[in-house]
């Protein structure tokens, strides 16, 4: 089973002051992926500068689009994209 781990990393140092209002629309996003069956999991980072999403049943190039949606994605600092295998 294909998997796609990517890491967003935000820059802190230039949050718009509506950032609270953008954490509110990406959370709605990631939460419709949830449902679709397209996002396997989410992490939130213990430095709260960014995410780990784990996307299921596509290939990197899928999930790199995926995250130009996001509400966060014009603040990134950068995105690491990894493919996956799951084993069990």
């Amino acid at each position: 089973m294909n998997r796609v781990q990517a890491i967003l990393t935000i820059d802190t140092e230039n949050l718009p002051a509506n950032f609270q209002e953008i954490i509110k629309h990406e959370q709605e996003v990631v939460a419709k992926w949830k449902e679709v069956g397209i996002l396997e999991s989410l992490f939130l980072r213990p430095t709260r500068n960014g995410a780990v999403l784990i996307f299921k049943d596509m290939d990197e190039a899928r999930a790199m689009e995926l995250m130009q949606t996001l509400p966060l994605y014009p603040l990134r600092k950068s995105i690491e994209y990894y493919s996956l295998i799951k084993q069990f």
